[in-house]
């Protein structure tokens, strides 16, 4: 399938205007990464519209290469220590209300990252009122990195699992269905902050996959539900291999909420931080 043949409802107008122009300006001139921007994100005019970014922490190459991900891979440069205060001096000055913070993986780091996790946590908390979600990579698996984050309070921790378990080893590298579901029932386990994951259609899942998947997730006591539509970044990427219509995603979500899930988000143009803001309330 030629992933550029998006349908109808996945054709969007990008809603830039000055305030779009002030916070690219901001973020190049402090060298800042956000997720939006390396994942093409087709919701970015809007979220910065209303105040809501996503950085992308610990620079912006990958030590993982999965095959759905635009994100470099590669060695990564050294650490930018100066980054959370830069980050929390930009949420400052664009007054943002809500902060998704979430990171490549640097599984060439001893602590895999979760010290410049906690720095950023901390100066944001200084300066700022903004709420923030943290969505994290899976540290490996190992629970120190976690237990540090919780003892940090964000509003909200996610950990995307992406895909269906028969799925998993095509799209995503090294990562693991179990480790993932672990993840995120230890944080439940830990303490009451509200937690969330992610699933991408249209990777050549089947229905009953799907909905065992969220079985699964809803054993884990998760409370947020994000589903969207898989966009191939590139040819060298897993390829599209069907489109989702509106229509079946609230299929989806009816019944994911019928579940139990606190809140489920589900259209073809969900991404993880899609209307972040409102999962905290």
């Amino acid at each position: 399938m030629n992933f550029n043949k998006k349908p109808i409802w996945l054709k969007v107008i990008l809603n830039i205007g000055d305030k779009y122009s002030k916070i690219n300006n901001l973020l190049v001139t402090a060298s800042l990464n956000t997720i939006c921007q390396r994942s093409d994100c087709p919701n970015i005019g809007n979220c910065w519209k209303h105040g809501v970014l996503s950085f992308l922490l610990l620079g912006n190459i990958c030590t993982r290469s999965c095959h759905f991900c635009s994100i470099k891979t590669g060695t990564p440069k050294k650490l930018n220590l100066l980054e959370p205060y830069k980050i929390a001096n930009t949420i400052k000055k664009i007054k943002i209300k809500h902060v998704v913070l979430t990171s490549v993986n640097r599984d060439d780091l001893k602590d895999l990252g979760i010290t410049l996790w906690l720095k950023t946590i901390r100066e944001i908390k200084k300066i700022s009122t903004s709420t923030i979600e943290t969505l994290i990579p899976d540290f490996k698996g190992q629970q120190k990195p976690i237990s540090l984050l919780i003892k940090e309070k964000p509003e909200l921790i996610s950990h995307n699992i992406e895909t269906v378990p028969r799925l998993l080893k095509q799209v995503r590298s090294t990562a693991k269905y179990e480790r993932s579901l672990s993840l995120l029932k230890y944080i439940k386990k830990k303490c009451d902050i509200r937690t969330k994951t992610g699933l991408m259609l249209g990777l050549g899942e089947t229905e009953v996959e799907i909905l065992n998947t969220f079985k699964d997730i809803r054993k884990a006591n998760i409370d947020i539900l994000t589903l969207g539509q898989y966009l191939s970044p590139s040819f060298k990427h897993y390829e599209v291999q069907n489109f989702i219509n509106n229509k079946k995603f609230k299929y989806y979500k009816n019944i994911a909420l019928n579940m139990g899930f606190f809140f489920v988000e589900s259209n073809p143009l969900v991404r993880s931080s899609y209307n972040a803001y409102k999962h905290i309330r």
